[in-house]
């Protein structure tokens, strides 16, 4: 079950990454130009941000398993859909499906998790899920560059679809219902609407998400602008930025266990504050690169930094986040996946400001969202009781 649960959380990385290497292919295939191709990832992004605010609350109301099962398909048939599409904007509408649809996956696998594990536990199962995401960002881009070579795009999509397929029956096999009927929330629409309402007056809570995204916003800045950084800037081929990019994706998998067991040692609250503090050095390493004229090794350093703090911050904010809420974990944990990819999406395109190739935006970035996090951080710990 445990597997199961990990497994689910692939959708998003697989999602993103799998078709980036035949995306210039997709474009000149669809006669679209570069900029209308790149939408179909947005599409994605927002659709993984936003459908995990309808995929919670129907967890909460009718169980992890039934609205699971309904994501799977309707996952299939997106990326049927996208294999299909005879035009770009087609396309685009088929990838906002296919993110809206797995969504479903990464919310019910985080809300199950809940169910199932506490205390330090919990923390090392949000462990393993966060490698796990940093071993699929590894495989994605490496699985459809050599699916290129024997197929077209549509058929990358088709073999989204039968991940999606397997997945399903993995799922109809193997996951049990982890939330038990006496916990459920109430029938309708007004009833999730108070539990979001419940849940933003969480000061805590609120501050805990705030702190989820805007760390994230930093790692999808420099998802989005490495590349151009990297090869524009520093002049490395795109087999030297794949490789930067896997020794990166390395770190994920690494300091995400490191962070959990670190949690397990220290707390949550030392854990989040010390990643927060990480990231801020890495920021301010890029502006020291940027404007000093560094070497690409320094900015080699800083970005595995900037990747390391990220990933070791995110399971223990994520056991802390849905740990106090167990009977809205659902709810709670769409909260906090809409943050990580909707704060990720509106930074992403901010990288770009100062041009395709510059570094300093990204160090800007990184500092200021790292600012926006500690401030989160302190104005949410919870308020000491006053002795009567």
């Amino acid at each position: 079950m445990a597997a199961m649960l990990m497994l689910l959380t692939v959708f998003g990385p697989l999602s993103m990454d799998m078709y980036l290497p035949v995306l210039p292919e997709l474009a000149r295939d669809l006669e679209a130009p570069a900029s209308a191709a790149q939408l179909t990832v947005t599409a994605c992004l927002i659709g993984l941000a936003g459908g995990q605010l309808i995929a919670g609350p129907l967890s909460d109301r009718f169980g992890r398993r039934r609205p699971l099962i309904v994501g799977i398909i309707a996952y299939i048939a997106a990326s049927v859909l996208c294999a299909l599409s005879p035009s770009i904007t087609t396309l685009v509408l088929a990838r906002l499906a296919q993110g809206l649809a797995g969504s479903t996956g990464i919310v019910i696998a985080q809300a199950s998790g809940r169910d199932v594990y506490e205390g330090s536990t919990l923390i090392a199962f949000y462990a393993r899920v966060t490698g796990l995401g940093g071993f699929a960002a590894i495989v994605g881009p490496l699985l459809g560059g050599q699916l290129a070579r024997i197929m077209d795009w549509r058929g990358v999509f088709l073999v989204l679809a039968g991940i999606g397929v397997l997945l399903l029956a993995a799922t109809l096999v193997v996951f049990t219902e982890t939330h038990a009927p006496h916990r459920r929330a109430g029938a309708g629409v007004g009833t999730a609407l108070r539990n979001f309402g419940h849940l933003a007056s969480d000061r805590p809570f609120l501050c805990l998400v705030l702190v989820m995204g805007l760390i994230h916003a930093a790692l999808f800045s420099y998802v989005a602008g490495a590349t151009f950084i990297l090869q524009e800037t520093y002049g490395l081929t795109p087999q030297g930025y794949s490789y930067a990019f896997g020794v990166n994706s390395v770190a994920v998998i690494v300091f995400s266990q490191l962070g959990g067991r670190t949690a397990r040692r220290w707390g949550e609250r030392p854990m989040i504050a010390l990643g927060i503090a990480v990231l801020t050095v890495s920021g301010l390493g890029l502006l020291a690169a940027g404007l000093l004229d560094l070497p690409v090794a320094a900015v080699l350093a800083c970005l595995f930094v900037l990747v390391a703090a990220v990933s070791a911050t995110a399971p223990p904010l994520t056991a802390l986040a849905l740990g106090a809420h167990p009977e809205k974990a659902g709810t709670a944990s769409s909260l906090l996946g809409m943050a990580r990819y909707g704060f990720g999406g509106v930074a992403a395109p901010l990288v770009g400001l100062g041009g395709a190739g510059a570094v300093l935006p990204l160090g800007a970035l990184t500092v200021t969202v790292a600012a926006l996090a500690a401030l989160a951080a302190i104005v949410g710990r919870p308020r000491a009781k006053i002795p009567a």
